[in-house]
């Protein structure tokens, strides 16, 4: 009988580069780099068909750090270039990491089409709401007011929610996460890996030079249970200190009660992630301070829908033109049907 090797479990350091992480002390891109290399060892994929794409910006050299196939590609364009990657060679796991600035100013309309479009790819965008590799300027998700060295005297654009933005695009898995939450992340990364189409997670990530504990309130002990929503499929929406306060729906509209006072657990808005018009809602939450007393942010997975991804469409349809055109050259593909002679 012959002697069956198995191979070696993988472990983080075996996604882990020799290059030096050169991001500044403080800076939440750490952290999302260690949840990722953690959480690749427990999928089936092939080291070597794992491919990590960015644009530019600080997240953008986290390519570097990675022991996979890699592209830094231009600012903004990372999900083209991760587009035809994928489409070109549907086995590879394509992942695409990007700045606010490089997914939603520049890179805005690569972003939304390839949400639309529903490519197996996995987005992680950082957001620090600020533009940290210039050095400080607002970004498209800066708050209104925000003073920055392009905004002296506050900035008066309205920001880009990219919850709200990811759902308009269509997309079929949008999600939550937040740097000082290691095991949350990874929860996240799991279910983005899950997913067939585009998952898209934004994670909140400190900019500890530029814009310094902006999203320290959904993570310090001290107000986190008052400040952050953590949000399950099928379960209620239940925050607050003593687990005390909850989220209810009065039709369509959001309303802070207190589960002490008479109401129950059941009472409550219980969540469901294949509920777009409620993803909705909990993905503008925290934008209508009309609507609630207390305004916590919601975290977790807010909407996963199953539909037909673009490269199995193109692959179907390419074999299809195929079989009842044959094979056509890449000349008259190119030239069309009709051609005009210039005498």
């Amino acid at each position: 009988m012959s002697d069956i090797i198995s191979a070696p479990k993988r472990t983080p350091k075996d996604f882990s580069s020799d290059q030096d992480v050169k991001w500044c002390p403080g800076c939440g891109d750490y952290s999302i780099l260690s949840q990722v290399q953690k959480v690749l060892p427990d999928f089936d994929t092939k080291k070597e068909n794992f491919v990590f794409i960015s644009g530019i910006g600080c997240s953008s050299r986290f390519t570097y750090y990675m022991d996979t196939y890699g592209i830094h590609s231009i600012h903004g364009r990372a999900a083209a270039v991760a587009s035809g990657v994928k489409v070109a060679n549907p086995e590879l796991d394509v992942w695409v990491v990007s700045g606010d600035g490089d997914s939603i100013s520049i890179g805005g309309n690569h972003f939304i089409h390839l949400l639309r479009r529903n490519i197996n790819i996995k987005y992680l965008l950082f957001n620090n709401e600020i533009y940290g590799l210039t050095k400080g300027q607002y970004s498209p998700l800066s708050e209104k007011g925000k003073n920055t060295k392009s905004s002296p005297y506050g900035s008066i654009d309205e920001p880009f929610n990219p919850m709200e933005l990811a759902l308009g695009a269509k997309a079929t898995f949008v999600a939550r996460s937040l740097d000082r939450d290691p095991k949350h992340q990874q929860a996240m990364f799991k279910r983005a890996h899950e997913h067939k189409g585009t998952a898209f997670v934004e994670i909140y990530q400190n900019c500890a030079v530029f814009n310094d504990g902006a999203f320290f309130a959904y993570s310090e002990k001290e107000t986190k249970k008052e400040d952050a929503l953590f949000v399950e499929h099928g379960k209620p929406m239940i925050f607050g200190n003593n687990n005390d306060k909850g989220i209810k729906l009065d039709g369509l509209n959001p309303v802070v009660v207190d589960i002490s006072n008479g109401v129950s657990a059941n009472d409550l808005w219980i969540h469901d992630e294949r509920d777009k018009t409620k993803a909705s809602l909990l993905a503008s939450l925290f934008d209508a301070p009309t609507m609630l007393h207390h305004k916590p942010r919601p975290f977790g997975v807010f909407y996963v829908e199953d539909r037909a991804v673009y490269e199995d469409d193109l692959t179907a349809q390419i074999a299809a033109v195929t079989a009842k055109k044959g094979k056509i050259s890449l000349d008259k593909i190119l030239s069309g049907d009709k051609t005009w002679i210039i005498a």
